[in-house]
């Protein structure tokens, strides 16, 4: 009956949240990686990232355009941890792309199920894949280790780079399995207010919150001459501008990937968050002319492939285990 009652979103309506998602996270890695080259701040510059989206929730709830969360003191600790969570897989990503090429970054993060997949298995409640699923990890992992295998010269790893990208893989995965049950829940209650766009709202202020201290104890006191050098270089105006447009469009592209996933269910989001990799990989590589090897392109292909091919396989434990439901109805 409650399902009957929810209003299912058209494939137009989809298909526009798809296209808002892609561009907005394209964006993002443009303006993020822009600022990330004029300002060597780059904690600062995800927290201030934060901020732009704080802005943007405080705004549609301070007008009413969204219903403001309704949370009780228990609600927001049980939301501590996915903040937590959420502030690493940011910032360690910001840090990342800042240290390296955005494309290898999105190269490295497509080894994310393989730390979902470790994760589901080693926190509780314990979470086993079809053994297809496991299989597809190898690809992944393959093809991440050639696409490191540089012509002529062997391994060649941007170490700061893939050790960041694969932190931020890590607390994903662990913002993943342990916010799940909590988003669920509070979804579920409708006088907490909180739809999609409210849980991610809530996220990015605890999230903020938990990096301002990482701000303080990394960057606090080269701060001043950071910024000092940014401006020298490259004027106020334009710093200011494409921390001020990353931040958006990473709210922008987080807010309706949340909408889609609430739509359609985290596999089919998972399978198009692997397909939007390859276009930022073209675009970064076009915008910021990063080397684009025949390794590269190979090992990145295998992997992204692989993570498709990962996410499929994970969607057929989900509908065998839909079966005996629907035959007993």
């Amino acid at each position: 009956m409650a399902a009957a009652a929810k209003k299912e979103k058209s494939t137009a309506e989809l298909a526009v949240l798809v296209f808002l998602w892609y561009a907005g996270n394209t964006l993002y890695n443009v303006y993020n990686k822009k600022a990330s080259k004029m300002l060597h701040a780059h904690w600062t510059i995800a927290a201030a990232q934060l901020v732009v989206g704080i802005v943007v929730s405080l705004v549609t709830w301070g007008t009413g355009m969204r219903k403001t969360p309704n949370l009780s003191q228990a609600d927001l600790v049980a939301c501590v941890p996915i903040g937590l969570f959420a502030c690493l897989a940011h910032a360690f990503s910001v840090l990342a792309m800042g240290m390296g090429a955005v494309s290898f970054a999105q190269i490295v993060k497509a080894c994310e199920p393989v730390f979902a997949a470790v994760v589901g298995l080693l926190l509780p409640p314990v979470d086993i894949k079809p053994v297809l699923a496991y299989m597809m990890l190898i690809p992944i992992v393959g093809g991440v280790g050639l696409a490191c295998v540089k012509e002529g010269k062997g391994i060649e790893i941007n170490v700061g780079a893939f050790t960041y990208a694969s932190m931020a893989n890590m607390a994903a995965a662990l913002k993943g399995k342990v916010g799940g049950s909590v988003t669920k829940s509070l979804k579920g209650d409708a006088t907490k207010n909180m739809d999609s766009a409210n849980v991610y709202g809530v996220m990015n202020i605890i999230s903020f919150l938990f990096t301002v201290p990482a701000v303080i104890a990394f960057e606090a006191s080269t701060l001043e001459e950071e910024w000092s050098k940014a401006v020298s270089e490259h004027g106020a105006n334009d710093v200011l501008i494409n921390v001020a447009l990353s931040g958006f469009f990473f709210y922008i592209y987080n807010e309706f990937a949340f909408a889609f996933t609430a739509s359609v269910g985290a596999v089919t989001s998972s399978v198009l968050n692997t397909a939007k990799r390859v276009i930022i990989i073209v675009v970064s590589a076009i915008l910021f002319n990063e080397a684009m090897e025949r390794n590269t392109v190979l090992g990145s292909a295998i992997a992204i492939g692989g993570t498709f091919a990962y996410s499929l396989a994970s969607k057929k434990k989900k509908a065998s285990a839909a079966e005996p439901k629907d035959k007993k109805a």
